[in-house]
C-alpha cells in the first residue's frame, strides 16, 4: 500500500490525511503496532481514555521511526488551568514514553470553568519549549477558538470535533477553511448509528466495489476533513487506509449526505468530561 498522503497545518507541519482512534482499545500495544505496520501514520489517544502507556509502548516497539509518526493526545478537563495541564502535559508525555508529542488538543471547551484560555496559554508555552510540536483543540465552537485568538494571537492547528454524514458540521468546516484551521473527525463512521448499513451507501459502495465504510471515509477526505477512525480489527484497519484508489461524483457526495441532521455525542457547551 502507497503511503497515506499527508497535507500542511498552518505552522508549516505534516499531517496525514487519515489517522487510527484508540478509544477503548483493548490491547492498545499491538493494535497500535499493526496499525502502523499497515501503514498509519498519525495515532489518536487522549488523557482520559486511559491508554497512553499502551499507545506509547505499541509505538516505541513497532519498526516504524518515532520521526515518521504524529501523536496526538489530549488534555481532560479536570486539568484546565495554566499550572495543572502543564503538569499534566508531562504526565501525558511520560506515559507515553515519547521526547515530544506531535499534537496536543484541549479535549473539550468547559466554558463555565473559565479555564481553556489559561489551558491554551500553557500549550503555547510547551510548543515553545520545543516539548510540543502543535497545539490544537477538540470539541470547540467558533466563538470559543476566536477567543484564544483574541486573548493568545495564536490560532488551533486543528480542531477535532464529531462529524459524519448525520452531522455533517458544514458552518463550522469553512470556518476552519477560512482561517486555515484542519477540521479531524471523531466518530468518522457514525458509530452506533445504522449508517453502514444505510441502502445509498451500500449501493455506492458496490458501483465502486468498496465498503460502506470506506465510502464514508472517502466522502470526509473529499471534504477536506481528516477522519480518525477507530478499529481493533486487524482487516477493517487496513481496509479503512485503502480509500486512495477511487473518487465520489458530485452526486454520491450529495447522496450520502441527504438524511436528517442530529448530534450524537456532547454538546460543547455543555459535555463536562472530567
Amino acid at each position: 500500500m502507497a503511503p497515506v498522503p499527508t497535507r500542511p497545518l498552518r505552522d508549516g507541519r505534516e499531517l496525514p490525511v487519515i489517522g487510527l482512534g484508540t478509544y477503548r482499545m483493548a490491547d492498545p500495544a499491538a493494535e497500535v503496532r499493526a496499525a502502523l505496520a499497515a501503514g498509519y501514520r498519525l495515532i489518536d489517544t487522549a488523557s482520559s481514555y486511559g491508554n497512553e502507556a499502551g499507545v506509547g509502548e505499541g509505538i516505541a516497539t513497532s519498526d516504524v521511526p518515532r520521526e515518521q509518526i504524529v501523536v496526538t493526545t489530549k488534555l481532560r478537563g479536570a486539568d484546565q488551568g495554566y499550572e495543572s495541564a502543564l503538569r499534566a502535559f508531562e504526565e501525558s508525555r511520560r506515559r507515553l514514553g515519547l521526547e515530544y508529542v506531535d499534537i496536543y488538543l484541549i479535549h473539550w471547551p468547559l466554558p463555565w470553568l473559565d479555564r481553556y484560555v489559561d489551558s491554551w496559554r500553557a500549550m503555547i508555552r510547551l510548543r515553545d519549549d520545543g516539548l510540543l510540536r502543535s497545539p490544537g483543540v477538540s470539541n470547540f465552537t467558533p466563538a470559543q477558538i476566536e477567543r484564544l485568538a483574541v486573548e493568545t494571537g495564536v490560532l488551533p492547528v486543528v480542531n477535532q470535533v464529531e462529524l459524519h454524514p448525520f452531522f455533517t458540521q458544514d458552518e463550522l468546516v469553512a470556518c476552519h477553511v477560512g482561517q486555515g484551521i484542519v477540521t479531524q473527525a471523531w466518530q468518522p463512521l457514525a458509530r452506533k448509528t445504522a449508517l453502514l448499513a444505510d441502502p445509498v451507501i451500500g449501493e455506492i459502495a458496490a458501483r465502486h466495489e468498496v465498503t460502506p465504510a470506506q465510502v464514508v471515509l472517502r466522502w470526509h477526505l473529499q471534504r477536506g476533513v481528516v477522519p480518525i477512525p477507530k478499529s481493533s480489527s486487524r482487516q477493517r484497519q487496513r481496509t479503512n487506509l485503502d480509500v486512495f484508489g477511487f473518487a465520489l461524483t458530485e452526486d454520491e457526495m450529495a447522496a450520502i449526505v441527504d438524511r436528517p441532521q442530529a448530534r450524537s455525542g456532547g454538546d460543547p457547551e455543555r459535555h463536562d468530561e472530567r
